[in-house]
């Protein structure tokens, strides 16, 4: 990830290389811009964030001896508006999130390159922000992987999942939670979750007694916990809460078939999730909080993608702990099957569309987006149509795999009962998409990078007595016909077909 982010800088510097030099900056040459008054300022604003030691931009911004060798390409990638990283169409919707790097701030940079990229007085400096070891939320807890996973040089990718303890000894309310993959190069995604419920057959009986695998690291230990317990009965008291044994078995087979029982898509439950450029979801911006139960483990998922050199990865995860019990709760709603799974992507079509629609049953507001594609993804608008027929587009955002930003609205939207949100997307699995790892091959629906997927994600923030899954509901894609097999065109690495694994899960 690393040495692809340091190239679109790059190849930025070199685009845009023509067109400023046939527009210089006047610049005052009594008055030069330098480092230390000028553009250290705006730095510590905009850049330092993700451009500091244990960020996860490609270098450091923290110092005159860290800039000066990039003064050309921060020129080129703030004309061209690559940097800060931003896709929202600024025509729809406003976003507390998005980068204050105005006009104003624009022109200094150019004219700190052009004048000779200057240091400038020492004593100009502005006092250095301090950052916690490369923390950008001040955790009071955190947790992380058991020991540190060994990702290979090659291979198509792998998606682990972690069982951690969970920290808390009774339900907590928390304000933030920040995702740090402890190599970025090779993570490109990482998701928390608390495990749920999912139906089995039917097996109608009672006084469920739940084991709790704490220790479980990855597939090969769920399943051996899931064939202890397959010998004894599973105890509910209806047909579609049955409890994952260990917070383990999750299978998308058995979601399909329990999507076409009820009609209803599935949600998954997330609480927190990271892909490169994303920021922590900072929950007391919406006046609300995150309860984490207590009692079962936490559930962390790490999609690594080799990179061409091996490595490890420790993933942490940090909260922060609200003061007192919330009465708004902030709950992310990820739709699994909006998208018809059946219908893949045309080899060399450049404006693939698909599209879904979600239903509110109950009054909410609308307080984040976060569009989830993958190598060919383009762009992902998300339209309100109201009980009313009046129609809103709250946000039309193009799509970087590279930069995977979450949009936080500047004020909640009030949705009420009925309202439909449309999601429409588009997909480039042409020759012209210089990311596209097979233009002349259909892209399949599936959870490895060189697959597609369509994940609208959104947070709402309701009353804290609401119910997560009577929020919002969507027919599946693909509901007609057959179930798609899980896991299409997936192999593993070494040439093996797929199989449902514990804890995978499609589409993600």
């Amino acid at each position: 990830m690393t040495r692809i982010l340091v190239f679109v800088l790059l190849a930025a510097m070199t685009a845009f290389r023509t067109e400023m030099l046939s527009a210089p900056v006047t610049t005052d040459q009594a008055n030069p811009v330098t480092f230390n008054k000028d553009v250290l300022p705006i730095l510590q604003n905009n850049c330092q964030t993700c451009h500091r030691p244990s960020g996860i931009a490609p270098m450091s911004l923290l110092t005159y001896e860290n800039a000066r060798p990039w003064a050309k390409a921060i020129k080129a990638a703030v004309v061209s508006k690559m940097m800060p990283p931003w896709f929202a169409d600024p025509h729809y919707g406003k976003f507390k999130n998005a980068p204050k790097l105005t006009e104003s701030d624009i022109r200094t940079l150019v004219a700190w390159t052009d004048s000779g990229a200057r240091e400038g007085n020492p004593a100009d400096k502005p006092a250095a922000l301090q950052w916690q070891d490369g923390w950008r939320i001040k955790p009071g807890v955190v947790i992380s992987m058991r020991e540190p996973f060994n990702v290979p040089a090659k291979g198509i990718g792998q998606i682990e999942s972690f069982m951690i303890p969970n920290p808390f000894k009774e339900d907590t309310w928390v304000t933030s939670i920040e995702i740090r993959p402890g190599d970025p190069s090779v993570v490109h995604h990482a998701i928390v979750q608390i495990p749920e419920q999912i139906q089995r057959p039917p097996t109608l009986v009672r006084n469920a007694s739940v084991t709790v695998c704490a220790d479980c690291r990855n597939d090969a230990d769920l399943q051996r916990v899931e064939a202890r317990l397959a010998a004894k009965p599973v105890v509910v008291d209806r047909v579609d809460a049955v409890p994952r044994q260990g917070g383990s078995s999750y299978s998308d087979q058995l979601v399909r078939l329990r999507e076409r029982q009820t009609g209803q898509g599935a949600f998954t439950t997330m609480e927190a999730v990271y892909a490169p450029g994303s920021q922590p979801l900072d929950f007391r911006s919406s006046n609300s909080a995150k309860l984490i139960p207590a009692g079962r483990p936490i559930r962390l998922e790490v999609h690594y993608t080799p990179n061409g050199k091996a490595t490890t990865d420790r993933t942490v995860v940090g909260f922060t702990l609200a003061k007192a019990p919330s009465q708004r709760r902030f709950i992310i709603m990820a739709p699994e099957h909006l998208v018809d799974a059946r219908k893949p992507i045309p080899a060399g079509n450049a404006n693939w569309e698909t599209k879904g629609e979600v239903t509110f049953n109950q009054d909410a507001e609308l307080v984040w987006f976060m569009p989830h594609m993958h190598l060919r993804g383009k762009d992902m608008t998300f339209q309100l149509i109201y009980p009313d027929g009046r129609k809103e587009t709250v946000l039309s955002a193009k799509f970087n795999f590279h930069w995977q930003l979450g949009y936080e609205v500047e004020n909640p939207i009030k949705v009420t009962k009925g309202t439909r949100m449309v999601v429409t997307a588009h997909h480039d699995n042409s020759a012209n998409n210089p990311g596209n790892p097979a233009p002349n091959q259909v892209a399949v629906w599936g959870e490895m990078t060189s697959q597609e997927m369509m994940l609208p994600w959104f947070g709402v923030v309701v009353n804290r007595a609401a119910q997560p899954d009577k929020i919002a509901s969507y027919r599946p894609g693909d509901f007609d016909g057959v179930i798609p097999p899980p896991f299409v065109g997936s192999p593993r690495p070494g040439g093996a077909a797929r199989q449902p694994a514990v804890l995978r899960q499609n589409n993600r």
